[in-house]
């Protein structure tokens, strides 16, 4: 008799199929044990000592497993085949040590697939707990936690309204930053391009983009301009053109790898429009059912037997001519690739997606992964692609069509990648056409363009950059993605990443007093020595203790900080986006409304943050970080300034837009509000106008508006 543990109910059901009566499969839910969040739960002075608990709400899943034992002499632990998976096991073996005395077995089984063959394969081989994946698993936590629980503190002290600060999310937080500040940075430039449409002596019509201008070969930017692009229409239009040249190439196209987790998260990104989070919860439920290998991997690799089970779907599918004549491979490019797993594909390639008892995000997932491995083990598809060079007998122009027709679809039968970028791939079919042979103009057409900044991140341009950049692992690449929106670091508006004021202060912060640890490279180094650790080349308390020793430095280096010596390094390193450059050529950092006092950025209790005048109280000129332009929004909460101690926000609620002194608390559940009175338009309302209209509000007199000096207080409702 055996006490099976797994993490999930779903996986214990699924497991349970496969096992006899002898064992008794349960679930811990997860992790059963973790840190407190209180100091002292890691121990830098005594060996990075490391203190865990209970969980409140593990406690009946460990007194189950605990019950289960008195009967049972074995437990198995069966949960993730990974670093997690392993610590998992490693916390129940520790919080279950008092029931496995007296001669009690433990052993560790993993596998990739719940199905029959994968776990009683597991069941034959069993092992145990992989002592270097769990200190690999320390380490994390341990470095972690010191990150967390000694910044943020920093934060919260140096910059008011910072959250807190990760090891991995910041620097996660600072690609977002810098790629908008990139965007912001941003000049566009101009340039033209001219197309012909050509037709042949037979009357077929093909388009055709000049190349050759004056007999020089013409760059992106040549025609620079309205009047160069027309001197271009013209030198076409007064020329004869016949066919130069035709090329006709054969070539092909092979199949992407089958999935891992980050590139899993792309496409279903790209195709379905799903976040990291959705994408890892939909697969973890295909997982657990046992439709899909383990989710969370950077392998590329395919067991043999999945290879020939997919290649005999391809034939029976398809036919012989879509089976390559060997098997691929694929090998992983990925920076510091680990976790030795296969890639996600089907455990049951004959069940297609049609067949699956699934509905909603999961159908869509398997879908697609189901038709990704199934490709990537298909033909190539073959093309022929031509290219004709048009010209004019003085081969002053020349204009190039380019074509290209699919001879062999083989993969492509099945599944085409997804793309990030909006252009694709040229697949227009050229008409019949052969050299010497005239070419007539129909229409001659310039067209303008404007260069245009880097895209902002979407969920899945994210991981993959972080992937590149070896920042992170797949079982973190969602969470730390989360984390960033959870903690309004970042926004997401029509699926792209925005980061907000708050993620700018902090990204700043980190960038001048902290700038080793959200240096890209440092961080990958870091994970590659995990990966060490992990392997049992490097001993973790080494790697704990040269971070610490170089990390406390840097700590103490803040302590004199004061926060207004912070918010100036900050004005100074985001001025761009702070103070851009007026049309009329004025410092920009020079207020509007007095004309004497020096915009500089504050902070507020609440967290807030907005740009002031130095005159204050004299002067209440303020507006928000983001509308340095003075664009504002009457949709979104809006810091005014402070007065008394007390920050004053103009708020949306259910009746309106309204001001607002202060925040909710205890000794004032219900803050001073009062509503815009009618004429009084949202993007007008400064905080000398808004203390006004509270001042009024308290006094229960009259409300002044744009259409007369005064209005009955009685007007004015709480919005909320």
């Amino acid at each position: 008799m055996a006490v099976v543990v797994v993490e999930s109910p779903a996986k214990a059901k699924t497991i349970n199929k496969y096992l006899g009566s002898d064992y008794t499969v349960l679930a811990s839910y997860g992790h059963v044990r973790d840190l407190p969040a209180k100091d002292g739960s890691v121990d830098p002075d005594h060996g990075f000592e490391m203190k865990w608990e209970v969980a409140s709400d593990s406690k009946k899943h460990v007194r189950a497993i605990a019950e289960a034992l008195k009967t049972d002499d074995t437990l198995i632990l069966a949960t993730d085949p990974d670093r997690e998976g392993e610590a998992i096991s490693w916390h129940l073996k520790e919080a279950l040590a008092a029931s496995l005395k007296k001669g009690k077995t433990v052993r560790r089984v993993t596998f990739n697939a719940i199905t029959k063959s994968a776990v009683s394969e597991a069941m034959a081989h069993p092992r145990d707990v992989d002592g270097p994946l769990v200190e690999a698993y320390l380490a994390r936590r341990a470095l972690d936690y010191l990150v967390g629980f000694n910044l943020s503190p920093v934060l919260w002290r140096k910059l008011p309204g910072a959250r807190s600060a990760g090891r991995v999310q910041s620097v996660c937080l600072r690609l977002i930053v810098e790629r908008e500040m990139e965007i912001e940075a941003f000049r566009a430039r101009e340039y033209w391009t001219v197309t012909a449409t050509l037709v042949t002596p037979r009357g077929q019509e093909f388009q055709a983009r000049l190349t050759v201008l004056g007999g020089k070969k013409l760059d992106k930017f040549d025609l620079a301009n309205e009047t160069a692009a027309e001197l271009a229409v013209q030198a076409i239009r007064s020329r004869d053109l016949s066919v130069g040249a035709v090329e006709a190439k054969p070539a092909s196209r092979n199949p992407s790898a089958p999935f891992m987790t980050s590139t899993l998260q792309q496409e279903a990104s790209r195709k379905f429009g799903m976040g990291a989070k959705a994408t890892m919860s939909a697969a973890q439920r295909l997982y657990e059912a046992g439709h899909i290998t383990y989710m969370r991997t950077d392998g590329i690799d395919m067991a043999p037997e999945a290879v020939m089970a997919a290649r005999d779907e391809i034939k029976r599918r398809f036919g012989a001519d879509y089976v390559p004549e060997s098997p691929r491979m694929y090998k992983n490019k990925a920076k510091n690739a680990q976790e030795a797993h296969e890639c996600i594909r089907p455990t049951d390639m004959s069940l297609s997606p049609d067949k699956l008892r699934a509905e909603g995000d999961q159908r869509k997932l398997y879908d697609l992964i189901w038709k990704r491995t199934i490709a990537s083990q298909m033909a190539a598809a073959r093309l022929e692609r031509t290219t004709v060079d048009v010209t004019s007998a003085d081969a002053e122009v020349m204009l190039r069509a380019t074509g290209q027709v699919v001879t062999f679809d083989g993969f492509l039968a099945v599944y085409e990648e997804g793309r990030d970028d909006e252009d694709g791939e040229d697949s227009a079919r050229l008409p019949q056409i052969m050299t010497g042979e005239k070419a007539g103009k129909r229409a001659v057409s310039p067209e303008q363009h404007f260069t245009q900044p880097p895209p902002r991140y979407t969920e899945a341009t994210l991981v993959k950059r972080m992937e590149e950049l070896g920042i992170g692992r797949p079982s973190t690449y969602a969470s730390i993605v989360t984390t960033i929106q959870d903690r309004d670091y970042v926004r997401k508006d029509k699926g792209r990443l925005i980061p907000e004021d708050k993620g700018r202060l902090v990204t700043a912060f980190l960038s001048n007093y902290f700038r080793r640890y959200v240096e890209y490279d440092f961080t990958a180094d870091l994970e590659e020595e995990l990966d060490d650790i992990s392997a049992g080349d490097r001993d973790y308390k080494e790697v704990l203790s040269r971070f610490w020793r170089d990390f406390t430095a840097a700590l103490s280096e803040t302590a004199d900080l004061r926060i207004g010596e912070v918010l100036e390094t900050i004005n100074d390193v985001l001025a761009p986006h702070l103070y851009p450059p007026r049309e009329d050529g004025s410092d920009p950092r020079i207020c509007p409304t007095c004309g004497e006092g020096r915009l500089a950025l504050k902070t507020a209790r609440s967290g807030g943050a907005f740009i002031g005048c130095s005159n204050y109280p004299d002067c209440r000129y303020t507006r928000a970080l983001s509308a340095p332009n003075g664009d504002e929004t009457a949709t979104e909460d809006r810091l005014l300034g402070q007065e008394g101690g007390d920050d004053i926000w103009l708020k949306s609620g259910r009746f309106g837009p309204y001001v607002q002194r202060g925040e909710p608390s205890e000794a004032a559940p219900k803050p001073p509000r009062a509503s815009l009175p009618k004429g009084w338009e949202p993007e007008a309302v400064d905080l000398e106008r808004a203390l006004r209209l509270l001042s009024c509000r308290a006094r229960s007199g009259r409300i002044p508006t744009t259409a007369s000096r005064s209005r009955p207080a009685s007007a004015v409702t709480d919005p909320m």
